[in-house]
């Protein structure tokens, strides 16, 4: 459960621009910017907490039918 959680938080921060790698001829970079990464992880996390919200209140939604007797 760790490792899904870690995993998540590095993809926000790939996917919100907190990560840039650069190189050169000699070696390779990998330079995070602290508060892009935690406001994309924040964003992220809002985002996805909204998107299960609205899933589990549709799951609640009752849907009624209507039943009519003639005789």
């Amino acid at each position: 459960m760790i490792k899904f959680l870690l995993g998540v938080i590095v993809a926000l921060a790939l996917i919100g621009g907190a990560v840039k790698f650069e190189s050169d001829d000699e070696s390779w970079q990998i330079i995070i910017h602290k508060k892009e990464a935690l406001h994309s992880i924040q964003n992220g996390a809002i985002r996805i907490y909204n998107i299960v919200e609205e899933l589990i209140a549709e799951a609640d939604v009752i849907q009624t039918s209507t039943l009519v007797l003639e005789e």
